[in-house]
């Protein structure tokens, strides 16, 4: 009543009806907080109120919209404020609310049916090799189940056809995120990993999933595969293919990592000059590992 008596005495003035607004805020009454504040602005912009104080009659709108869950309108009077008067504060609460509407979006939009509707989309796309087709569905049906690891694993195996390695990669370790007893992502790792030349990488991914299933048809190929690959690479590359091929192993920081552990340098020293102790430490499950990933990569040439 007060705000109304000061409010009727100075017509012109933006003030107190800002601050009945806030009263209204305060009280939890957003709606006539937000019709308060569209008072107080016309009043202000009317009788060139100086925009900093229109800015703050915008923001508490803003805020106001915010407590009622209209992220929307919260975010569009958070820039309208910005553009009568600029405000740190004012843009870290823009960025926080634009955040929320984002994540808010985003859970919306999940929906295990419509999922299931572009999986089998992106299916039918695979099935008659239009890859960047099925590409489209197994991403929308992701954006639709996130946290489903079989729809991660179709979008591997599709950006694998369209010679996407690093998204396939990306995609995979997703689904083993989601599901670390998922035999079937763990085949596919490994045989991403052997057509991106990781093979020390595809030995480790094929193991992994036969310690978990040890009759997986797919791990068990892929590591025979593979393994051959290894051999036959060693004994058949050229000096230029090696020298290439040991480059392409260095950038990977698990193996250099691998060659900085003391006790795989001295595994390695005792292979020139102490075999036999070489021999005992290859018996430590963990050190017999990393050498093998250092054969495998192509770092150690064996034979």
């Amino acid at each position: 009543a007060a705000y109304d008596e000061a409010i009727a005495l100075d017509p012109t003035s933006m003030t107190f009806i800002s601050n009945k607004a806030a009263v209204y805020f305060t009280t939890k009454k957003y709606d006539e907080c937000i019709k308060a504040c569209a008072d107080a602005i016309e009043v202000g912009q009317a009788n060139r109120a100086p925009f900093e104080d229109r800015a703050k009659a915008l923001t508490r709108a803003a805020k106001a919209y915010q407590k009622k869950g209209d992220l929307a309108n919260a975010i569009e009077y958070c820039k309208k404020a910005q553009l009568e008067h600029f405000d740190k504060a004012t843009q870290r609460l823009m960025k926080t609310m634009e955040l929320e509407k984002k994540k808010a979006d985003k859970l919306a939009y999940q929906d295990d049916d419509k999922a299931e509707e572009a999986k089998q989309e992106g299916n039918t796309h695979f099935r008659n090799k239009e890859f960047g087709k099925a590409v489209g569905s197994y991403e929308e049906a992701v954006k639709r189940a996130p946290k489903n690891a079989t729809i991660r694993n179709n979008l591997a195996a599709a950006l694998c056809k369209i010679m996407d390695f690093n998204g396939a990669k990306r995609e995979i370790e997703i689904a083993l995120d989601l599901d670390e007893k998922y035999v079937k992502a763990w085949a596919r790792k490994g045989d991403i990993e052997v057509l991106m030349k990781e093979n020390h990488k595809a030995m480790e991914s094929y193991k992994k999933g036969l310690a978990i299933d040890a009759t997986n048809a797919a791990c068990k190929e892929g590591l025979r595969k593979v393994t051959a690959m290894v051999n036959y690479g060693s004994a058949n590359m050229t000096e230029e293919e090696r020298k290439e091929r040991a480059a392409h192993a260095m950038a990977d920081p698990e193996i250099q990592s691998i060659l900085q552990d003391p006790v795989i340098n001295q595994v390695l020293r005792d292979f020139q000059e102490n075999p036999n102790a070489a021999n005992q430490a290859m018996l430590d499950p963990s050190v017999r590992t990393k050498i093998e990933k250092l054969i495998a990569s192509g770092i150690l040439q064996t034979g």
